[in-house]
């Protein structure tokens, strides 16, 4: 049964499914690319550091090669204090440059893919156990096209 998005959904009591158990992996800090398979337009209730505001929940699929890979959802605040972490998110999947006044393309949003720097998140889990996850620390620009060798003349050469 695959579902449109990885947050699932609820089973009636009469569905079917399958017996599958996904591996929980984690990667190493690293940079990695991901791609972004889910968006939720949300509502921040405020904390001591930012006030209430609307937010873009965002499921992540991170790629990490053989180490395999995993499912980060993240977090992008619409408020002022929180402006150079959404540029960096939207410069990362390619929809602005740096020092460039842009309008989000959202509906683009859920299928374009960039490259992450993802950290380690240590927790207390419910039965007071640690836990580990990974987030991500930042969003990377994309890299730089390679410029192609110049095959015109070159001055001197003969």
């Amino acid at each position: 049964m695959n579902d449109m998005n990885n947050e699932g959904r609820a089973f009636g009591w009469d569905d079917e499914f399958t017996n599958e158990q996904q591996e929980f992996v984690l990667l190493p800090e690293g940079d990695y690319p991901f791609e972004v398979t889910g968006m939720e337009r949300a509502r921040f209730e405020g904390s001591a550091n930012l006030p209430p505001c609307s937010m873009a929940k965002l499921t992540l699929r991170i790629y990490g090669g053989a180490k395999g890979d995993t499912t980060v959802t993240d977090r992008l605040f619409l408020h002022t204090k929180t402006q150079g972490l959404l540029g960096a998110f939207f410069e990362s999947i390619g929809q602005c440059k740096r020092g460039e006044t842009f309008r989000p393309r959202w509906n683009e949003v859920v299928g374009a893919k960039g490259i992450c720097k993802l950290g380690i998140h240590d927790y207390v889990k419910k039965d007071g156990t640690n836990g580990q996850s990974n987030e991500v620390s930042r969003f990377l620009p994309p890299p730089e096209p390679k410029a192609a060798p110049s095959q015109g003349w070159t001055q001197g050469a003969f």
